[in-house]
Formats: structure tokens, sequence, C-alpha cells
């Protein structure tokens, strides 16, 4: 086998098509012997990821993923050619508002960062590639 094999998806923007995604990282997941909670870890942020590029990038090309395995770690890219954002411009919302309101979105960048080792992204007016990390030990 090749040393960092990679798994390339170009998925169309259409309803759950962020499921195709997490099927994916279930199955490299399992290949890699990561944890069941490593898994849905990855699964989660994915969703989060995919939605994200879905409705924030405002485009109407496909978004892709590559899944890159290595044997420390997987690095996962989600790519869309859509209107970028400013980092800067994100705020981590607030929790005990959060709590109370009715409209449960604005988490999505805090929970990947969250559920994964490392999270980088870039973005500009051609696109934006959030680049995730997942230990395949754990750094206690």
């Amino acid at each position: 086998m090749k040393k960092n094999p990679t798994v390339e998806l170009k998925l169309p923007i259409l309803k759950d098509m962020e499921l195709v995604a997490t099927h994916t990282s279930d199955v490299v997941a399992k290949h890699m012997n990561l944890s069941e909670e490593k898994s849905a870890e990855i699964s989660m942020a994915l969703i989060e990821a995919c939605i994200n590029a879905f409705e924030h990038s405002e485009t109407k090309e496909d978004i892709y993923i590559h899944f890159i395995i290595s044997d420390e770690k997987l690095t996962i890219k989600v790519i869309d050619k859509g209107v970028g954002f400013d980092a800067s411009s994100i705020e981590l919302p607030n929790i005990d508002q959060k709590i109370t309101d009715e409209r449960k979105r604005g988490w999505g960048l805090m929970l990947i960062k969250e559920l994964m080792d490392k999270v980088d992204y870039e973005s500009d007016n051609t696109g934006t590639t959030l680049t995730m990390t997942k230990n395949k030990e754990t750094d206690e």
C-alpha cells in the first residue's frame, strides 16, 4: 500500500450529502483502527464542516473532501470554491444565550475545534480550505 493514501470525494450540494462524507470517514477510521469514540468525533466534525461549506460558501460548485491517511494521523481537507470568510469576523457563541436561543446555530467552528486535534483554515474570495487533523494516539 502506498505510504499516505488519499481518499477523495466530490460532493454536490444536495440534501444529506454530508452523510456520504461521514460514511467514508467511518470506513477510513476502521481502516486506521481508530476507536469508535474518535470515529464519532471525526463524523461530527465532518458534518459541521460540510454544512458550513454548503450553507456559507454561496457556491454552486461541488465541495471536495480529501482524507489523507498516515500512520500517525488522519487529515481531512474540506474545500469549497465559494466566497470565503474573514476568520477575524467569527465570534465565539455566547453559551448562555445559545442555550435559550431558538436558533441553535453558530457552533460549527467551535465544535470542530473541540472534536479534532488540530484545525486550520485558509479562506479568500476564491474559496475556503478547512484542514482538520485527528491524531491516532491521544496527546496527553
